[in-house]
């Protein structure tokens, strides 16, 4: 059985998205059958492992609101090992039209729970709120991966968004973990960004990877090519730092190997 992993947090600007998309290749160049959910009505995901959202008939939110099933919609990346159930701007209505619907923040793990088996991982790039596909996802999800950007602001919201997570396991889904906060965009020429590391880690210790995501052009530049960085560059920085925590997640999961 896979395990299903959420990449969130409601602040933007956070390299949650591109955390998403090369966690996933990395997972899936190391061997590891991985499914990439693309949960953000804004499809960057999508867009960023080489598919246009305009071009997507059927998506993530035909599979949550009309169950259509996702076998139907799941598509081979240009990465081995990895696939994509895509998103497109009609996932912005989802969060209306759940609204009065049974269950409404269990349908995306009623989706997933047909295709959970055949991966190794399932990677869902969350968007940045804390609305109802996002608590959706974090229904779903085994466990959870919070991208913090080395930046001045970088603890703010979190609380919040902690609060969430703790009132998804209490009411909704009491085995969802947090696998880890990840700090990204980390500019080794900036004092602020090493204080922000040790401030993060004094508070939060454990919660905390040791695999640090630098700031790296090659990295920005690969979602406009369509490419993971492991496909654009994989000798960059970026890549590197993608590989090494998968790797990480993979040592804290020895069951999944």
């Amino acid at each position: 059985m896979g395990k299903i992993i959420a990449i969130a947090n409601q602040k933007g600007g956070v390299g949650k998205t591109t955390t998403a998309i090369n966690l996933a290749a990395s997972l899936a160049v190391l061997d590891h059958k991985t499914l990439l959910i693309d949960a953000d009505p804004q499809a960057n995901a999508t867009s960023g492992v080489g598919f246009d959202p305009k071009t997507i008939e059927t998506s993530i939110y035909e599979c949550i609101i009309e169950r259509t099933d996702p076998h139907k919609v799941i598509v081979e990346t240009e990465t081995p090992n990895l696939f994509l159930l895509p998103a497109h701007i009609d996932l912005v209505g989802a969060e209306i039209e759940m609204i009065n619907l049974p269950e409404r923040e269990k349908m995306m793990r009623q989706t997933l729970a047909t295709v959970k088996g055949e991966y190794d991982f399932i990677i869902i790039d969350c968007s940045p709120s804390l609305g109802l596909v996002t608590v959706n996802a974090l229904t779903a999800a085994d466990s959870v991966i919070i991208p913090v950007q080395c930046e001045y602001f970088a603890l703010e919201g979190l609380g919040k968004l902690l609060n969430t997570i703790k009132i998804v396991q209490n009411r909704l889904n009491p085995e969802l973990d947090i696998e880890g906060i990840l700090l990204t965009m980390f500019d080794t020429r900036l004092r602020l960004s090493k204080q922000v590391v040790e401030e993060v880690k004094m508070h939060f210790q454990d919660m905390v990877f040791d695999t640090i995501i630098n700031r790296n052009t090659r990295l920005g530049e690969a979602p406009s090519f369509g490419k993971t960085i492991i496909m654009h560059d994989a000798g960059s920085v970026g890549a590197i730092n993608y590989l090494n925590l998968a790797r990480e997640i993979l040592e804290k999961n020895p069951s999944l190997n």
